[in-house]
């Protein structure tokens, strides 16, 4: 479980998630600038992934597709924007 109201630090921007969806490798900083948040415009890097999940804000983005804790990695600035 993660929680659902991260917020990134560096961009200000909230954190979205998608279940069952990971980020194409095509995928770079100018597309998620100029594309979030809308839907329509991510779906045409989203690869359809059961089980796993794909984050993005304005500045970063990972695929996650097993458990993984990340609080240790440290390339992102995500927090709980609280609740």
């Amino acid at each position: 479980r993660t929680c659902d109201q991260l917020r990134c630090t560096a961009c200000d921007f909230r954190v979205s998630l998608f279940n069952d969806y990971i980020w194409d490798q095509s995928c770079d900083y100018l597309f998620f600038r100029n594309n979030m948040p809308e839907l329509s415009k991510l779906r045409a890097k989203m690869i359809k992934k059961k089980g796993a999940r794909a984050y993005a804000c304005q500045c970063s983005w990972r695929s996650i597709d097993e458990l993984t804790d990340l609080q240790t990695e440290q390339q992102l600035w995500w927090v709980c924007g609280k609740h």
